[in-house]
């Protein structure tokens, strides 16, 4: 059976995500700011590092388990705990950031710092439970051949998230800190939760495995995932993307501040956030070609490249015009991801499989964090400073601590071109591309009938 478009399904897709819009620019707000404000406060890359650490590390761990939330019991509901969860945490933060007075948060040792920030990373990756269930929402009331729009729109609203995150997150700690930043948060993720309360998703039961089982099913999750011809090799390939994109993840913002000021990255990253905006809605009317799963390798050689050459220059100019074209082509990546899992994969096992492609794919990026901060903060930044690069690059590239993040940028954009490159002359890419375009001849995977559910709801 396929999904079928209805003016209740619709309707109840445009309710949830924007109701899933907020709460993600919610939790992007409090992990932007947190990195702002840590960052600003002690003045350490390392601490950067290892909040960029945390969350990976958090998203890996949980990301099974959440798929797992997500397949065995309503879509809603889960939403909703993962709202209650992330509010839960921040209530608790606020407790400690308003006992424990300002002192303990300008020492990056400081246990009261990190249990601070524990709290409020924990309730940013609470919220991936309805990134999960958003993707199969997309597959319970999409029809088939609209999905990839869908997953476009998807696009656009993560899009509009950070470019409302990142005037927020900087305005925010530029002018009054951590304090505004929480209660905001409390706030609006308060209103989230009044909403969905009052939304229906059209689902007459929550789907659960052929055995009845409710379990994890780690197992039976991967054996579905090596069934599929090139799956695991996506995953893989992902991962190891994750990987060297953990690079940026730790050092964007500490070279981004080393620039400017954090109230003008805060409004830059508003600016170039609408890059994100403008690929979701190019692919909402476009889609992505017959193909997605050439899409998502295209996409990365664009991506790695503009990573070897964005930081060519120390230049606040350059930097935004290679971000903001890096933030067209991210969408037309994951939507690509997004609709070749979606078609591949039976719906009662979407959620565990999209929580273990998060797990896997996330796992190299906290090892990246952790290690690449240090690394930078000891070895590039000499190095780049008054050490042998200085001389030997010095005279084209550049000198000083952002020359050395900058470097490693570079490092990590050829690595990733060069692996794409490869990626595109294994059999794993044309086995899934072959499996893609045979089940899309042959028809849609089992799922459910949302005129039925509508209608039964």
């Amino acid at each position: 059976m396929t999904a079928t478009s209805s003016p209740r399904s619709r309707r109840s897709f445009h309710h949830v995500l924007a109701n899933t819009l907020v709460a993600s620019v919610v939790n992007m707000t409090v992990w932007f700011a947190v990195t702002f404000w840590v960052y600003l406060e002690t003045r350490s890359v390392f601490a950067t590092g290892i909040i960029a650490g945390i969350f990976l590390g958090l998203t890996a761990l949980s990301g099974v388990w959440f798929g797992s939330l997500v397949d065995h019991h309503r879509k809603r509901n889960v939403m909703l705990g993962s709202s209650a969860a992330s509010f839960g945490l921040y209530a608790a933060s606020l407790v400690v950031y308003l006992a424990a007075g300002p002192e303990p948060f300008r020492d990056p040792a400081s246990p009261v710092l990190w249990g601070f920030v524990l709290l409020l990373m924990s309730g940013v990756i609470v919220g991936n439970i309805r990134g999960i269930a958003m993707s199969t929402v997309v597959t319970l009331l999409v029809p088939e051949s609209g999905r990839d729009r869908a997953n476009g729109m998807v696009g656009t609203t993560t899009g509009v998230s950070f470019l409302v995150t990142s005037v927020i997150s900087g305005l925010l700690i530029g002018m009054s800190g951590m304090l505004s930043v929480v209660l905001v948060a409390l706030v609006a993720t308060g209103a989230v939760i009044v909403h969905l309360v009052t939304l229906s998703i059209p689902e007459v039961r929550a789907v659960h495995a052929a055995d009845g089982s409710r379990r994890t099913d780690l197992r039976g999750t991967v054996a579905l995932v090596a069934a599929v011809p090139g799956l695991l090799a996506l995953i893989v390939f992902s991962t190891i993307n994750n990987f060297l994109g953990g690079i940026l993840m730790a050092l964007a913002d500490p070279y981004g501040l080393s620039l400017v000021s954090v109230e003008v990255w805060g409004l830059l990253w508003g600016v170039l956030s609408a890059g994100f905006i403008i690929g979701g809605l190019a692919i909402s009317k476009r889609g992505l070609g017959r193909n997605p799963v050439r899409t998502i390798l295209l996409a990365n050689i664009v991506l790695w490249t503009i990573c070897s050459v964005f930081t060519l220059r120390s230049s606040i100019v350059l930097l935004a015009v290679g971000m903001f074209i890096y933030l067209c082509v991210v969408p037309f990546a994951e939507a690509a991801e997004q609709t070749v899992l979606q078609k591949v994969v039976p719906f009662e096992r979407q959620g565990r499989v999209f929580g273990f492609a998060q797990s896997v794919e996330q796992a190299a990026s906290p090892l990246t964090a952790f290690l690449i901060s240090p690394i930078a903060q000891f070895v590039f930044v000499p190095f780049m400073t008054t050490g042998a690069g200085a001389d030997l690059l010095g005279p084209w590239f550049g000198t000083g601590p952002e020359r050395g993040l900058a470097l490693l940028f570079t490092i990590a954009g050829i690595l990733g071109l060069v692996l794409t490159l490869v990626a595109f002359t294994t059999r794993h890419y044309r086995g899934l591309s072959r499996h893609y375009l045979e089940t899309h001849a042959d028809g849609p995977t089992a799922e459910p009938e949302v005129g039925q559910l509508a209608a039964a709801a």
